[in-house]
């Protein structure tokens, strides 16, 4: 039934240190991993608006300006 969410399940993501929902850590892995919009898009099966709008959140979460600083700032993150 529409407007039921009981049954699903969130999984922990990898980035419990940021305040990102589980599809927003998988993003962010993605772009750790090199990956474009258009490729977040096909692997994860999302139009390419609906990955720029996951970005969006995960640099407003991290504090970074671009994707390559959301990268950078991760990985000092996981060294620490």
């Amino acid at each position: 039934m529409f407007g039921q969410v009981s049954d699903v399940i969130e999984e922990p993501h990898a980035h419990p240190d940021l305040e990102l929902t589980p599809r927003q850590g998988q993003v962010l892995e993605l772009l750790e991993r090199g990956r474009s919009t258009a490729q977040i898009a096909e692997e994860l099966h999302l139009s390419t608006e609906t990955v720029r709008n996951h970005i969006r959140h995960v640099l407003r979460a991290t504090g970074a300006h671009s994707r390559l600083e959301a990268v950078r700032d991760r990985k000092r993150r996981m060294l620490s």
